[in-house]
């Protein structure tokens, strides 16, 4: 069941992350709102989502009024976890003023995956020779994708994505100690809600607002984030640091999938063989881990 579950549970959660590059950049290079009204709308919908979610699993709903949340909030989730996924977004939200999405895609989750596997080798993990096998083909297409065609991006934007990538990097190794993927991850996005609130009074920069940028910034929230993310926590318990580390390299193949589908963009041969390359890498790297008895289960 596992063998079947943890695939299946990835490839969702990879979606929802190359759906966020997709809509961010959308909302963003339109002028459709501002990087702090994005982010603060985002965290909210997704805070919303998962407080329901948590309503009808039974559980106390979180309190969230005027951006203040009740004691009981305060001794669940974590403030490091929200502290990494409030810095994630406003990073990404800014970077996404700058850079086009493919791009934006491939530095962050090159800097996602560069943080994870030289925290798991510090940390003594370790590869399997089969999972090395994976990990270098599924490299191998990333490096494909992300050489041709894509020029020096702006240092600003490049340097806010990276950033971007290094707190993703940590929220997510923080994922790994989670007992309740749901509970944990709506709490996580109700203690980041005073930051972005900070954030969006003090932006130094006129506020953009319109109803298209508004709807995109709820789907990224309440879809792409708030369901997106709570999957993910669910999935990385059964993942290897290095693993979650190697599978988010599918996210730059996925989004340009969606660049194609929704913004017209033009698929080339390289893109295809590319994306065979990393699904082929990343499913190396999931089944090495499954022993032949848990198939037969």
């Amino acid at each position: 069941m596992i063998a079947l579950k943890v695939p299946f549970l990835t490839v969702l959660a990879l979606c929802a992350f190359a759906g966020n590059s997709i809509l961010c950049r959308i909302a963003l290079s339109g002028g459709e709102i501002d990087p702090a009204s994005f982010t603060f709308v985002r965290l909210l919908a997704a805070a919303i989502t998962l407080s329901l979610i948590l309503y009808f699993r039974n559980q106390s709903t979180p309190k969230l009024v005027f951006g203040l949340v009740s004691n009981s909030v305060l001794s669940k989730g974590s403030w490091k976890a929200a502290a990494m996924l409030f810095s994630y977004a406003i990073f990404f939200a800014s970077a996404y003023s700058y850079l086009d999405t493919g791009t934006g895609a491939l530095i962050l989750f090159a800097s996602v995956q560069m943080t994870m596997i030289i925290k798991a080798l510090i940390d003594g993990d370790s590869l399997t020779p089969m999972e090395w096998i994976g990990a270098i083909i599924a490299f191998a297409g990333f490096v494909l994708l992300a050489a041709p065609g894509v020029s020096a991006p702006p240092l600003l934007g490049f340097s806010l994505m990276t950033l971007a990538g290094v707190a993703w990097g940590f929220y997510t190794l923080v994922g790994t100690q989670s007992t309740d993927a749901v509970a944990n991850t709506a709490f996580n996005f109700i203690k980041a809600m005073p930051m972005a609130l900070i954030v969006f009074l003090l932006w130094p920069y006129d506020w953009q607002w319109s109803t298209s940028g508004l709807l995109l910034s709820v789907a990224s929230g309440a879809l792409a984030s708030g369901v997106g993310y709570a999957i993910w926590y669910a999935v990385l318990p059964l993942l290897k640091p290095v693993q979650a580390a190697v599978v988010q390299l599918a996210v730059p193949v996925i989004a340009a999938g969606g660049g194609v589908l929704l913004v017209g963009e033009v698929i080339s041969s390289r893109l295809l063989l590319s994306s065979a390359i990393v699904t082929i890498g990343i499913g190396i790297v999931l089944l090495a881990r499954v022993k032949f008895s848990d198939l037969k289960s």
